[in-house]
C-alpha cells in the first residue's frame, strides 16, 4: 500500500515503481542494470521493457548510458534525483523498521529471518510452481488456548 501510494504521488505506474526499486537495489549491489536483466526481474518482454525504461528516462528517474568496456551495452542508471526522491519517502520507513529490530535479540532476529524467507519461497512458489520449496513440511506445533 506504501508502494502504491509513493507510486500514485509520484505519477508512476505499478511496474514503474517495481523497476525503480529493481535498479536501486542494483545500485545499492553494485551490480551493473541492463534492460535485458531489468525486463527478465519483473517478467517483461523486449518491447515492454523498452517501453517502461522510455516513461523512467522521460520522468527523469533513469538514463541510459554506453558500457565503457562493451559500447553495444546499454546500462541503466537511477538519477540522483530518483534516489532523493526514494530516501525522502521510504527513507524515515526503513529508519523506523531498523530501529524496530533492535528490540529483538539475534535469536529473535534469526526466527524471523527464517520465517520471511520461507513465507517469501512460498509466495515464489505461487507464482511459479517450479520454485517449490524442497524442505520438508514443518510439523505443526500445539499452540496454547488463544
Amino acid at each position: 500500500m506504501i508502494g502504491a501510494e509513493f507510486a500514485q504521488r509520484n505519477s508512476l505506474h505499478p511496474t514503474d515503481l517495481r523497476a525503480l526499486i529493481c535498479l536501486l537495489d542494483a545500485a545499492r549491489a553494485h551490480v551493473l542494470a541492463t534492460p535485458g536483466r531489468l525486463g527478465r526481474q519483473l517478467g517483461l518482454n523486449s518491447a515492454g521493457t523498452t517501453a517502461l525504461v522510455d516513461r523512467l528516462e522521460k520522468l527523469g528517474h533513469v538514463r541510459r548510458t554506453r558500457d565503457s568496456r562493451d559500447r553495444r551495452r546499454v546500462l541503466l542508471e537511477v538519477d540522483e534525483r530518483a534516489v532523493a526522491l526514494e530516501q525522502s519517502f521510504f527513507g524515515p520507513l526503513i529508519t523506523e523498521v531498523v530501529a524496530a529490530t533492535r528490540t529483538f535479540s539475534d535469536t529473535e532476529l534469526a526466527t524471523i529471518q527464517r520465517f520471511l524467507l520461507n513465507v517469501h519461497e512460498v509466495v515464489a512458489a505461487q507464482r511459479d510452481p517450479s520454485r517449490l520449496p524442497t524442505r520438508s513440511p514443518v510439523p505443526q506445533k500445539k499452540r496454547g488456548p488463544q
